[in-house]
């Protein structure tokens, strides 16, 4: 599926089944790919937006090992993002968006990060 880069926010979702190894390197611009799509899903991510009003979740990217998935708006919003290391599902990390734009999350070198930047950066073992 492809089309025009979308706002985040209308993006459709898309429930296609797809395995680990096919989610996409980048982001996809036209569509969200669904937690329901992704086959492998562990339940730390499929339960990950329950608390905030059981938004949906969906896939953004992929970062260094790490497949990030957020549960909830993109800005300004109370979102959770889940990172889960591709070559083991049970490996992943959290960071919790607030409104306010404040941010908490422990990353992979047992950092605390109130800035996402930080959390990602953790991600690529850039700290």
């Amino acid at each position: 599926m492809s089309g025009p880069a979308l706002p985040a926010d209308q993006r459709p979702f898309d429930d296609t089944p797809v395995h680990t190894e096919d989610l996409p390197d980048l982001p996809t611009r036209d569509r969200n790919i669904s937690v329901e799509a992704w086959i492998e899903a562990p339940d730390v991510v499929r339960s990950s937006g329950i608390d905030i009003g059981g938004v949906r979740v969906a896939f953004k990217r992929r970062i260094g090992p790490w497949l990030l998935w957020r549960a909830g708006p993109a800005r300004r919003a109370d979102a959770r993002y889940v990172a889960v290391h591709a070559d083991d599902l049970s490996r992943h990390h959290t960071f919790r968006l607030f409104p306010d734009g404040a941010g908490d999350g422990t990353g992979p070198s047992g950092v605390r990060h109130t800035r996402f930047r930080a959390w990602k950066e953790d991600l690529l073992g850039r700290l």
